[in-house]
């Protein structure tokens, strides 16, 4: 059939998914590179060639990108992989090649193709990779109504080829990679511009090309996440804490964790665990012996890595008044709902209502509710409403929250008609 499978006989019929499942279903083809597995580019030599190839091919270019989550301090890139018309694909290790602005200059003006873009626009930043427009085709199975958006799962129901699985959460840091993980991923990009293509041409059959274009837009033109401030108060768990010594104790451990596993270039979890930083916290034990029966702290734990950790627990017990942390400021914006019939009671009939209409606007569109508008965006509008409940007015609050024109003149009239109900 080819041609990605004549778009998977027309998208499965239009999203809905395959044949009954009392019909005996054909063996899904298991998908092969067409070129075989590209050799990694590793060295100066080898990347100036691939910019070279990429910068003469046509059309949008595939990106993706393997980090090692869980394995490795941080969130850097450890493979890039990428594919464009003309060009075939490459695979480039960027610890051989760190500084991939050159590659990064060379697609400028060209548009990315990324599943799930968020996630590696990050660490393809620290490589000097930044696209100028791309398509994202997680998100555009989102807004054409998939209910199921992995890649894997959207190149299967799309155009109908299995991608190999089981590799996804490996170390990509171990050197030399193994073949099969390689193999794995190329396949990433192999369909990517089909899968696009065939995206694209839903989209526009629901009318919602457009949505999609503004979302992308969106993504490419967003500024870098800002450091997050006091990171270590998200430690999971650290709603036990009460206390501010303990939170100094938190505190304590999670620096001295973060230095330990910066040095050692390997995921803080693998140094010490939150759940071991939080019953420490909780503890406030009295010297080694109490800390090694703590949980986290056990026998596989020797007296040198006790004593440092003991060590940063008495250092927190030394802190005077002063130097304690203060309890967690209050975020921004509008308090939890669970706590807005006490506080606001017109508040929550507000958003009660308005989470509704949401709700019912979403399913009649056939998107996640999350998508057609942000729940937080949804908060703030009903915690602090305009004065006149007027589409004009509500329109240019949903503006300030930063949503698209397209999610505002879907959800303003449905959101004025529910504000105004309340009223």
């Amino acid at each position: 059939m080819t041609d990605a499978q004549e778009t998977a006989a027309d998208l499965r019929t239009t999203t809905g998914g395959g044949p009954p499942d009392d019909v005996e279903k054909a063996p899904i083809p298991l998908l092969e590179p067409r070129e075989g597995i590209p050799p990694v580019v590793a060295d100066e030599d080898a990347l100036a060639r691939v910019v070279a190839a990429f910068a003469a091919g046509t059309g949008p270019v595939a990106v993706d990108a393997e980090r090692a989550s869980g394995y490795r301090y941080g969130q850097r890139a450890y493979l890039v992989q990428l594919r464009r018309e003309g060009a075939g694909s490459a695979l480039i290790d960027p610890v051989g090649c760190p500084d991939l602005s050159a590659l990064g200059e060379a697609l400028s003006g060209t548009e990315w193709i990324l599943h799930a873009a968020t996630q590696d626009l990050p660490c393809l930043r620290e490589i000097g990779m930044v696209p100028t427009s791309l398509f994202d085709t997680e998100l555009a199975g989102r807004l054409a109504g998939f209910p199921r958006v992995g890649l894997g799962a959207m190149v299967e129901s799309v155009l109908g080829y299995a991608l190999e699985k089981g590799h996804s959460a490996v170390d990509w840091s171990t050197r030399p990679l193994p073949e099969p993980w390689l193999r794995y991923a190329a396949l990433d990009v192999e369909l990517l511009v089909d899968l696009r293509d065939a995206l694209e041409k839903e989209l526009d059959r629901q009318g919602k090309l457009e949505w999609a274009r503004q979302e992308f837009d969106a993504i490419a033109a967003a500024p870098p996440a800002p450091p997050r401030k006091d990171p270590w108060r998200r430690t999971s768990g650290m709603h036990k804490v009460r206390r501010r010594r303990q939170m100094a104790v938190v505190r304590e451990l999670w620096e001295s964790r973060d230095r330990i596993a910066q040095r050692r270039d390997v995921s803080p979890g693998k140094v010490l665990g939150d759940a071991a930083i939080v019953e420490a916290a909780l503890a406030l034990p009295a010297n080694v012996h109490a800390l090694s029966a703590l949980p986290g702290y056990g026998q596989r734990m020797g007296r040198r890595q006790l004593e440092q950790w003991m060590a940063a627990v008495d250092r927190a017990k030394a802190l005077s008044e002063n130097e304690l942390p203060q309890p967690g400021a209050t975020p921004a914006g509008p308090p939890p709902p669970r706590s807005w019939a006490d506080k606001d009671p017109a508040a929550a009939a507000r958003l009660a209502a308005a989470r509704t209409a949401v709700s019912a606007l979403a399913e009649g569109l056939n998107l996640p509710q999350e998508n057609l508008i942000t729940p937080d965006t949804v908060r703030r509008l009903c915690w602090e409403p305009p004065q006149r409940l007027e589409p004009e007015a509500v329109a240019q609050t949903l503006a300030g929250h930063g949503a698209r024109p397209w999610q505002i003149e879907q959800v303003t009239p449905a959101l004025v008609r529910a504000l105004a109900a309340t009223a």
